[in-house]
């Protein structure tokens, strides 16, 4: 289960949904922290009520900088792996926000990309909308652009204010934000999503294909008659716990230094593990997808014809 951490800055009501939805048996995630830049935040009160860890730091009289490793102090501290901003009225430097890329998510009431920024409510109202909502992103350094995870729609009435508007969006993020975590911080172990981001990286090698092989999708190098595999899908198989992808090491020696080293990230699997290969677990983490990509590169040149490993060789020239 994944440890999340909460920074607020005044009522907290999208903590608290966060915060009960970890209570259901199903809950994918559980709050590790309630942080605020403001002492008198009255989600504080809940937290506390409900037995949440919580921190205060106030940002006057601090730089940013200096604010911002404060809360990220008592973040590690507590053990979250993910920060979830709801309602939190500061904005994170680009480094922190760099310290834990893909790691940090937010709720914004547009539909982004519409109406970045403020006053959403009254912009979406005064263009005439049919429909206002809200939306979870991943944050990224520019302000509500990074990946949009999920949205809710709500339908703008005639006569609606901003105020009668987002009275009822804040309904919708309710429902939207909870699920939006759950998702994303359990989309670490669900075979569909890492399949798929290792397929996107695996087919951008040139000429790569895909092919099932002894019931698990493979990938080749070369031709559709007579290309050579160079990584499988393997998702539990042959009794293994992980989900992994499996790449060509140099021999047996490499292989069995790396099972014995770094145990935690790879392990021999069955059947193949005999022929030289090794698997990468997917499910864990700490997962590094350009290390991913790496191995997939490294595996693939060794089965790609030489025509097709020097057309990378002359691109990374440039």
């Amino acid at each position: 289960m994944a440890k999340i951490a909460v920074f607020i800055s005044g009522s907290g009501t999208n903590m608290a949904a966060i915060l009960y939805a970890s209570r259901l048996a199903d809950a994918q995630f559980e709050i590790a922290l309630v942080a605020s830049n403001m002492a008198d935040a009255s989600g504080l009160e809940l937290a506390r009520l409900e037995g949440i860890e919580t921190f205060v730091h106030s940002h006057k009289g601090h730089s940013r900088a200096e604010h911002d490793a404060a809360m990220e102090a008592a973040a590690m501290e507590a053990g979250a792996e993910y920060l979830v901003l709801a309602g939190y009225m500061r904005i994170l430097s680009d480094e922190f926000v760099a310290r834990w890329e893909g790691r940090i998510l937010n709720i914004h009431p547009s539909l982004l990309p519409k109406y970045k920024g403020l006053d959403t409510f009254a912009r979406a109202i005064e263009a005439g909308d049919s429909h206002a909502g809200a939306s979870v992103h991943v944050v990224t350094p520019e302000l509500d652009a990074g990946e949009v995870l999920a949205q809710a729609r709500v339908a703008i009435a005639p006569g609606d204010t901003p105020e009668s508007l987002g009275a009822r969006v804040k309904l919708a993020e309710h429902q939207l934000y909870p699920r939006a975590v759950a998702d994303y911080v359990s989309r670490g172990s669900d075979p569909d999503f890492l399949f798929a981001k290792l397929r996107d990286l695996a087919l951008a090698l040139p000429e790569t294909h895909e092919r099932e092989s002894h019931g698990s999708p493979g990938f080749r190098a070369g031709s559709e008659k007579s290309g050579k595999y160079f990584a499988y899908f393997s998702d539990r198989h042959h009794g293994s716990d992980h989900i992994a992808v499996l790449v060509k090491t140099s021999g047996m020696d490499e292989l069995l230094n790396l099972v014995e080293g770094q145990p935690d990230i790879y392990y021999k699997p069955a059947f193949y593990g005999a022929s030289g290969w090794v698997g990468v677990i997917l499910n864990r983490p700490d997962l590094d997808w350009d290390h991913i990509s790496e191995w997939l590169e490294r595996s693939w040149r060794s089965v790609a014809p030489a025509r097709l490993t020097k057309l990378i060789d002359a691109a990374d020239m440039f």
